[in-house]
């Protein structure tokens, strides 16, 4: 069969492929993005053709000239490789947050390796169960990618048929994780620990995720799940078992299950909270007595999946605004030219916006136009900033539901939590002044990834201590609340009354 060459700018990599083998097959692993599951609609996918010749189809052009691209540019998922071609990405050098915080533990004999299995990126590291201290560690974008950005198209592509391919996939590239784990140590492993949001865990232990898609939302299948790693497909031996553990709800899964062990909230007397502010957002609140848990719809926004300039925390994204001498200054991962936003710097935007009168209580952009410029050629529009009251709206509401569902108010809470990569940059006092949580900043901590935290500790834990947590949680539906639109609605609204913006 005939092979072409696709060069990879600025990467400097080189890959080998078949005549016409689609783009999306293969430069997923490489950060580009297709968040809109491959329709062409939301342009994250666009590449910068520098030579060769890729073919346009008519509906192709369509969506390029709809998007306002310039010639040059093509879209992945509507590409196949007919030629040698050189392309420049525009997201590279991905940075994911790999754990290395210290937690209380029962020396062990031998090593373990945990799994955080998020929606966007994979990290595993592999534990010398003695001291608890991580090994080595490999980090990857979820391969399953071009499959959507989010859990929601991950689900409508299954439901198209690809679920055996998703599952095909997130299994090949774990254990090629684990493999070169193994390769830098060669050492037994006794057990391989695996968390993840419910979808997630779903098409990795091949359950069907028809009940995810409809009402009720319930499945039947949130149980941990065992496997050998034969039964995987996986070449290198384990002693005891690989375990994906289980999900507490039908959108909360074992990740939150960890982030619950990692940070204790199932011990402390007084109540705490956890919000995870990843590709889904989800909320925990509760103490040692009960845990009512939820998922949100403020991950898109914060990912920057629903923002016309956002992106996620790669280089060439804004992390954070400050000001100097009254201007936004920007902060850029990698220290180059801008590109877009991260959820981070959409916080600060919004906050030092409203600060200047710049936004309206309701969101309106104050002097009539329908965008305002942060940095030279990065701007926020109407939608965007609406997009951005939609997320900060589902987080206060569902901090307030789940504290009125244990019968105690938002200041009863003694700490917040903040994890996820998300959380590495976020500036506390102006996600405060945005309204999205109204407690004091020093409430309010950062917490990394309680994700993989917890995956660590597991690999300490007995099963009596996932029951405890399990036996006392319980996962609630914010908008079956009564109240709950009314609550959304008025969270939407920057608050006038707030003495920043007087």
């Amino acid at each position: 069969m005939q092979k072409h060459k696709i060069h990879l700018h600025p990467l400097g990599k080189t890959l080998e492929v078949n005549h016409q083998t689609p783009l999306i097959d293969v430069l997923h692993t490489y950060g580009v993005e297709f968040p809109c599951g491959g329709k062409g609609t939301c342009g994250k996918c666009k590449v910068k053709l520098l030579e060769g010749e890729i073919d346009v189809s008519d509906i192709h052009q369509q969506n390029i000239t709809k998007l306002g691209l310039s010639p040059e540019w093509r879209l992945a998922c509507y590409s196949t490789c007919t030629s040698d071609i050189t392309l420049e990405l525009d997201q590279f050098n991905q940075l994911i947050l790999a754990d290395e915080s210290v937690f209380a533990f029962t020396p062990r004999q031998g090593y373990g390796i945990a799994v955080d299995l998020g929606t966007t990126t994979i990290v595993a590291q592999l534990v010398d169960l003695s001291s608890a201290a991580v090994l080595a560690v490999e980090t990857m974008l979820n391969p399953q990618a071009k499959f959507g950005a989010d859990v929601i198209s991950r689900i409508q592509s299954c439901l198209e048929g690809n679920a055996p391919e998703m599952k095909r996939l997130i299994r090949l590239h774990i254990g090629n994780m684990i493999e070169l784990l193994l390769q830098k140590n060669k050492v037994p492993i006794q057990q391989i620990v695996l968390v993840g949001n419910t979808v997630m865990h779903h098409i990795f232990c091949d359950f069907d995720v028809n009940p995810l898609a409809q009402y009720p939302f319930h499945s039947p299948d949130l149980n941990a799940c065992s496997f050998t790693p034969a039964e995987l497909g996986w070449q290198f031996q384990v002693e005891k078992s690989v375990d994906f553990y289980p999900s507490i709800g039908s959108f909360v899964g074992s990740d939150i299950l960890a982030g619950i062990l990692a940070t204790g909230i199932h011990q402390h007397e007084g109540f705490y909270a956890l919000i995870d502010l990843g590709t889904n957002g989800e909320i925990v609140v509760g103490n040692k007595e009960q845990i009512v848990c939820a998922s949100t719809a403020a991950g898109p926004a914060f990912e920057g999946t629903n923002i016309s300039v956002g992106m996620r925390a790669v280089s060439g994204a804004v992390s954070s605004f400050s000001l100097k001498d009254e201007k936004l200054k920007a902060t850029v991962i990698g220290n180059i030219r801008p590109k877009g936003l991260c959820g981070s710097a959409l916080v600060d935007a919004i906050a030092i916006l409203r600060r200047f009168d710049k936004l309206g209580c309701f969101g309106e952009i104050n002097d009539g136009n329908d965008r305002i410029e942060l940095v030279k050629d990065i701007s926020l529009t109407q939608k965007d900033i609406h997009e951005f009251q939609l997320a900060k709206a589902a987080i206060a509401a569902g901090l307030i539901i789940l504290c009125e569902q244990l019968s105690i108010q938002l200041d009863d809470l003694q700490t917040v939590y903040i994890a996820g990569g998300f959380g590495n940059y976020l500036n506390i006092a102006n996600l405060i002044e945005t309204g999205a949580i109204s407690l004091p900043e020093e409430k309010i901590h950062k917490m990394g990834n309680t994700a993989l935290i917890g995956a660590k500790m597991f690999l300490f834990s007995d099963q009596k201590t996932i029951t405890e947590i399990l036996d006392k949680t319980t996962h609630i539906n914010l908008e079956s609340h009564p109240d709950f639109q009314n609550i959304y609605v008025d969270n939407m609204i920057f608050d006038p009354q707030n003495e920043l913006y007087e």
